[in-house]
């Protein structure tokens, strides 16, 4: 828990250390300084989940969202059987979300179901390192299930460094079709625009309502900045707290600088927790 309200990381990435390329292993040591990976993985390159368990629980955080990803041509493939001794070793903190690339898995709808069946509470696209658009149609088989299932979606909206990536993807007009489309599907935009389109993230998740901003990897400090052409407190009710982990200070240093916002604490509350449990079906806390 941050200041007594409970706190839900809805993206962290916790891979295993030989399925990363050296752009993740770099990315990780240029924004998470102070992030103690070494104490966190064993010799082989596994996560320890008792230490992660209670490093996460040293952090504030009282349910954490795990990302695997198929983006051979970016980070590498970083399967989501791997992610499960966390979830066996303490399955009321830890969660997974389910990953598909169009170029790697096929079909798309049994590999999506296949992960399902793993506990996924919903499907990330990395549209950027996975070299598709959100919009194209051999994703809307994919995209009919999840509305059925009431998976939501989450997109990486917003650029990205990593090589293999292409930018063009992350644009939030061409998600906007999919909100369109499919209205009883939740989309939750991870990285809020970050680059140069915040105006248009803040703009589709107040227009659409099963549109909303994931915070992960922004300074929470200059959300205001980055939103300023918007009333914050309004948009900021669209918010779900993520840190993009390990590539972060530290979970509850982001955490506290949300609260330093100025923010009533109702808002506060959906936006440490209250928004993840509605959107992936956390059930109360």
């Amino acid at each position: 828990m941050i200041e007594g309200l409970e706190l839900i990381d809805a993206h962290v990435h916790p891979p295993h250390r030989g399925s990363l390329k050296p752009a993740w292993v770099e990315w990780a040591k240029a924004f998470g300084k102070g992030v103690p990976l070494d104490e966190l993985y064993d010799p082989a390159g596994h996560l320890i989940p008792a230490r992660f368990d209670a490093y996460m629980a040293g952090e504030g955080v009282d349910l954490v969202l795990m990302l695997c990803e198929y983006s051979p041509k970016a980070t590498g493939i970083q399967p989501i059987e791997d992610l499960l001794p966390l979830v066996e070793y303490n399955p009321a903190r830890f969660r997974i979300l389910a990953n598909l690339n169009p170029h790697y898995h096929f079909p798309l709808v049994e590999e999506l179901k296949r992960q399902v069946s793993y506990g996924a509470v919903g499907l990330k696209l990395h549209t950027v390192h996975g070299g598709f658009a959100a919009n194209d149609a051999m994703l809307y088989p994919v995209y009919g299930y999840c509305e059925q299932e009431r998976l939501p979606v989450v997109y990486h909206c917003g650029t990205s460094t990593f090589p293999g990536g292409s930018n063009r993807f992350a644009d939030p007009l061409v998600i906007e079709d999919v909100a369109r489309d499919f209205p009883g599907l939740n989309i939750v935009l991870a990285h809020g625009g970050r680059g140069w389109w915040y105006d248009a993230a803040a703009f589709l998740s107040l227009m659409r309502p099963n549109v909303w901003i994931e915070v992960s990897g922004l300074p929470p400090r200059k959300l205001p900045e980055y939103y300023a052409r918007y009333d914050f407190a309004r948009l900021a009710r669209r918010m779900i707290f993520g840190t993009d982990w390990p590539g972060v200070p530290g979970i509850r240093t982001n955490a506290a600088a949300i609260a330093e916002l100025g923010l009533d604490r109702t808002t506060l509350a959906a936006i440490f927790a209250g928004n993840a449990r509605a959107v992936y079906r956390l059930g109360e806390g």
